[in-house]
């Protein structure tokens, strides 16, 4: 049986690349204690700095990349849905349904948020009696009051970092709303006015994906949502997802889930999603 939670702390010395297809099942939550890195989430690139938390939704396509400094240290938690499950609190979610998912802690509180965040690392790598217990009454402590900050307006005044971040934010946010329909490069290019090469350079610099990777992942995942919670035959789940042809679906999709649709669904149905 996997873990439910998972805290992980970690120092990087010279530049670092997340994996390509990068979503999961699981709440994300990412602290950055030293340096600075970038964050796409959604449709949206965070630049982000020490005393920043970020939130990452289950199934939500992510990845962080290289700044011009390359060493950073961060605390990353990932829990699932049933971890926080005897809490009947929608407050604990809100972090993660939030439009802007950054968070900047202030100076004068970035002290209680290491503390906590160091207790919850030092429960889970003793495994004292009770310490699942205790980890979760922690993680409700830090998202209840991540989630009255960023209720009250605390939370980063999001800016695009330039008209280039901004523009690829309008092309993303187009794609994630169209993802069925035939889509290349060369169109989506002129439909926003830019010359393709400068389009796929743009891309990748502000996602960290480069198009087709980006296409790829975003109709993968809506495939894995529309196995996990219809009864629809995989034909017509590649259809909707912009595949017309099944082979290539099914070869795509273990590519990317490492394993192939129906085996998909029916671990799906086993673990209760």
């Amino acid at each position: 049986m996997q873990k439910e939670m998972f805290i992980h702390h970690m120092k990087r010395n010279g530049y670092y690349t997340m994996q390509k297809y990068h979503f999961h099942d699981r709440y994300e939550i990412y602290y950055l204690i030293k340096g600075e890195r970038t964050y796409f989430i959604k449709d949206l690139t965070y630049r982000i700095r020490e005393g920043d938390l970020v939130f990452v939704d289950k199934y939500e396509l992510h990845k962080t990349g290289d700044t011009s400094l390359p060493n950073h240290e961060r605390i990353l938690i990932n829990f699932t849905e049933s971890f926080l499950n005897h809490f009947s609190q929608p407050l604990l979610y809100e972090p993660f349904r939030m439009k802007i998912r950054l968070l900047s802690v202030p100076l004068h509180e970035q002290e209680w948020v290491h503390r906590l965040l160091f207790e919850m690392l030092n429960e889970s790598n003793d495994s004292l009696p009770g310490y699942e217990t205790a980890l979760q009454s922690q993680l409700a402590t830090l998202l209840i009051w991540c989630a009255r900050r960023l209720n009250r307006g605390s939370g980063a005044d999001f800016e695009h970092e330039s008209p280039a971040h901004k523009k690829i934010a309008e092309i993303v946010a187009a794609i994630n709303g169209r993802f069925e329909e035939p889509l290349s490069l060369n169109a989506i290019a002129k439909e926003h006015y830019i010359s393709p090469y400068h389009l796929s350079r743009m891309f990748k610099k502000v996602t960290g994906f480069s198009f087709v990777e980006y296409v790829t992942s975003i109709r993968i995942s809506e495939a894995q949502r529309l196995l996990r919670e219809t009864d629809w035959k995989i034909t017509l789940i590649a259809q909707r997802v912009g595949y017309e042809n099944i082979s290539h679906f099914g070869r795509v999709f273990k590519e990317i889930a490492q394993t192939n649709p129906l085996e998909y669904r029916k671990a799906a149905i086993r673990e209760g999603h």
